[in-house]
């Protein structure tokens, strides 16, 4: 028996991969939590014998540390790979057999020097699928700017090899090889990801802008590197981890499952260097919150803006969450590498209510409120917290932006003496941003929780384009 299972995780739009053959498994770029590889191991009654990770990832810590501890199984880099624990580093075309298949290394420089690609042959040496980690995307290449800066390389000279490693080592095969990459769509890891996550070689050869038959080294240059924003603060730090090792995932988790009493939670979150973290529904956190506390919900992109916000890794954290639902919390947490959770408010926040203590509010209207004070009101002043692409693609005309992925940095931007509205495409987003600029000192201001499209279809006067309150 052999399987291909592909586990995808959409918070972070990322995939790992479970194969078993007669008997033997592989892992290819686990997730942080171990416990899902483990328990289809143990079902399918199988041994993990190679974990394979097809580049350092920048955008979540991997479990292939901890994975291997657990299992004894090899962890495989490609060339050039340097890790301060145990490795294999194949050698480019090097053969793994698993059961009866085979998994032959297909080094794949360019998103960074170590990137490996995986090929899967059948028991006949017949090409199944390839594994292209952020190689190759479905619709999309990786970015070549996020490999860690320790030698004088460019990203063009980046571009340029994967240019080189798309043609010379994975257009070469067949066209039905099914391609699994190791992201899709929302991860901030290429440009212009589907929201497919599997094709085969041949479509993406007719649908993949990267792939064009007739494209020179130049161009792909020129369009692989084109229009590139800033990654996230915490992309090289999760780099770094991949690359050193980190705190078993059990100790994390045991230590952010903590139960904290009403006093215990109050005792630190009067310390300077907590952080409390309010992870419910964005509806529930504005109409009441613990004084101080940043929210960032866990039904929405939640990894990912925790590592774009929190500017440091290693900052203490408690929670405040939906009853039930703490474990995932600090699970998620660990993930992006914020290891440092150190509780949560046991009860959530209605004990915090039962007991009587202070709380804060965010005032917040809808999309109809906003509309009506929008049409009686001239000089209203609107900021959009939406990502560059979306402003640019569409925003009311008299809005100013101020992107949430950079607000730290923009800080200073805000006119306190100006009463704004603030939107997103959701009203998750900008919430987060009310609850930032809040607890800074900020509070002049007004959350609009309203999805764009509403907006859009009021026929507010919209722009393509307009100055950016920051660039």
């Amino acid at each position: 028996m052999r399987e291909i299972e592909q586990i995808y995780t959409s918070c972070l739009a990322q995939g790992a991969y479970f194969i078993e053959s007669n008997g033997e498994a592989a892992v290819i770029d686990p997730l942080r939590e171990t416990e899902p590889y483990l328990r289809r191991a143990e079902e399918l009654g199988v041994k993990i014998k190679y974990i394979f990770e097809t580049h350092f990832h920048a955008d979540f810590v991997s479990g292939h540390v901890d994975l291997a501890q657990k299992t004894g199984a090899t962890i495989v880099y490609g060339p050039k790979a340097e890790t301060n624990y145990d490795i294999h580093n194949a050698e480019d075309g090097e053969e793994f057999k698993i059961g009866d298949i085979v998994i032959r290394a297909l080094h794949t420089p360019g998103h960074t020097p170590e990137s490996t690609c995986y090929l899967l042959l059948d028991g006949e040496k017949k090409e199944k699928a390839v594994f292209t980690g952020d190689t190759l995307f479905i619709g999309d290449v990786g970015r070549p700017d996020l490999a860690q800066k320790s030698n004088k390389l460019t990203v063009e000279d980046l571009a340029g090899w994967m240019y080189d490693s798309l043609r010379n080592k994975l257009m070469v095969l067949p066209d039905e090889t099914i391609v699994y990459p190791a992201h899709g769509q929302g991860s901030a890891c290429g440009k212009n990801m589907s929201s497919e996550t599997w094709s085969t070689l041949g479509e993406q050869k007719e649908s993949n802008y990267a792939l064009r038959a007739d494209m020179t080294k130049d161009e792909f240059i020129a369009e692989v590197t084109d229009g590139l924003q800033a990654p996230p603060q915490y992309f090289p730090k999760n780099a770094k981890l991949n690359k050193i090792g980190y705190d078993s995932f059990d100790a994390v988790m045991e230590r952010g499952s903590k139960a904290l009493s009403v006093k215990e939670f109050k005792v630190l979150a009067d310390q300077d260097d907590v952080l409390i973290l309010d992870v419910r529904d964005k509806v529930e956190f504005v109409k009441g919150f613990v004084p101080n506390a940043w929210f960032i919900g866990l039904d929405g992109s939640f990894a990912p803006w925790v590592g774009t916000l929190i500017s440091d890794i290693m900052q203490k954290i408690i929670l405040v969450c939906p009853v039930g639902r703490e474990e995932e919390a600090v699970k998620r947490l660990a993930r992006v590498g914020y290891d440092n959770c150190v509780g949560y408010l046991d009860g959530g926040f209605k004990s915090w209510q039962e007991a009587d203590e202070k709380v804060q509010a965010i005032e917040t209207i809808d999309a109809q409120e906003f509309l009506k004070i929008y049409e009686d009101k001239t000089g209203v002043d609107i900021l959009d917290v939406r990502k560059p692409g979306e402003w640019d693609t569409k925003h009311i005309s008299s809005a100013q932006h101020f992107a949430l992925d950079f607000i730290h940095d923009n800080m200073a931007e805000f006119n306190s003496d100006k009463s704004y509205y603030i939107h997103c495409r959701s009203g998750y987003r900008s919430t987060v941003a009310a609850s930032v600029l809040m607890q800074k000192g900020y509070f002049n201001f007004v959350n609009v929780q309203a999805a764009f499209d509403d907006l859009v279809s009021a026929d507010l006067e919209m722009a393509g384009s307009c100055p950016s309150l920051v660039q």
